[in-house]
């Protein structure tokens, strides 16, 4: 850590002096322009930048299938708007998984193609992402693809299930958003400002975007398993019914206390979803108990089903203690 001394120029300008080794080091030199950003107590200071897109460039040669696939994957969330994979050749094997990965991401195509590379290219104004409206959308997705996992389970309904897994894509589609985002803010102050939204709070939509998207895999863990199975027993369906019943509503008390605007209503909705998980427990032990008289393959995929739903709740208690500690006063 350095210090400096603050110093006044001409009665009412208050300046402080770079350190020599950090202005080297961001090539800023006499007569360049700074970005300052506020933050509380603190400010920030960045180099400027005039670049209107990030722009990286990948050697594939050695990376194909899933390893090629999540490298995209990789470079779109780290931040780059402008994506150059080359290689010596570009195989019809690695073009199948550059498209592959491009279809997993919104607002993203190929711009050019050659026989040696591929350029991608994020399309997306940035001005139009927001970080509270993709975890509001994942939320939607996924506690509705909770609730059709256990419908379609209870009434033997395959077409619901094969929905459901389907729709698995969209909320990775925007989970890759939110990290995305979150990423920008962590590297630029101003990305945080366009967003209107502290780094802080992006953190909290993060961490719990994430949660949100274990829920969703769940859903389709639930689905897959529906699919292999017949009709279950009533009073089994009734008891994971009610089990989905307080699990749910785990998660929409957690996210509302993310979303609340006063602290104290999310204080009170966080400590009412932390509470109602404790339950979930006995809950689970009950279910558990009936499950023994089932048939052993049977009772193996519905134990499966019913540790989805019980962690699905404590994934909402994540959630709820996030919003508690976003909730809680500033030191």
């Amino acid at each position: 850590m350095e210090t400096r001394k603050v110093q006044v120029t001409g009665g009412s300008t208050y300046t402080v002096s770079l350190p020599k080794e950090w202005a080297t080091e961001n090539s800023v030199s006499s007569g360049d322009t700074v970005e300052i950003y506020s933050e509380d107590d603190t400010l920030l200071v960045t180099p400027r930048s005039d670049a209107d897109h990030q722009e990286g460039t990948l050697d594939v040669s050695t990376l194909e299938g899933e390893r090629l696939t999540r490298a995209v994957l990789t470079m779109y969330v780290s931040g780059f708007d402008v994506i150059r994979l080359e290689a010596g050749r570009i195989t019809t094997e690695q073009r199948r998984a550059i498209r592959s990965a491009i279809q997993g991401l919104i607002g993203v195509e190929v711009v050019e193609e050659t026989t040696d590379g591929v350029v991608i290219q994020d399309l997306l104004d940035s001005s139009e992402l927001s970080i509270v409206n993709a975890v509001t959308r994942m939320r939607l997705i996924a506690t509705s693809m909770l609730e059709d996992a256990v419908t379609a389970l209870v009434e033997n309904d395959d077409d619901i299930a094969h929905d459901v897994i389907e729709r698995d894509d969209d909320v990775d589609r925007l989970w890759l958003v939110v990290s995305r985002i979150f990423r920008a803010t962590l590297r630029s102050p101003g990305a945080a400002e366009e967003l209107g939204v502290s780094r802080e709070d992006c953190f909290d939509f993060h961490s719990s975007a994430r949660q949100l998207e274990r829920v969703a895999d769940h859903a389709v863990k639930i689905s897959q398993l529906a699919l292999k199975l017949e009709e279950i027993p009533e009073d089994v369906a009734d008891a994971l019914l009610e089990l989905h019943a307080d699990a749910s509503d785990i998660l929409e008390k957690s996210m509302d206390a993310l979303f609340a605007e006063e602290s104290g209503e999310a204080t009170e909705l966080g400590h009412d979803a932390l509470e109602s998980v404790l339950s979930i427990d006995e809950h689970t032990r009950h279910i558990d108990d009936m499950l023994r008289e089932q048939e052993s393959v049977q009772a193996q995929s519905l134990g499966l089903i019913l540790d989805s739903l019980s962690r699905s709740a404590d994934y909402g208690g994540n959630v709820a203690e996030t919003a508690l500690q976003k909730a809680a006063p500033s030191p």
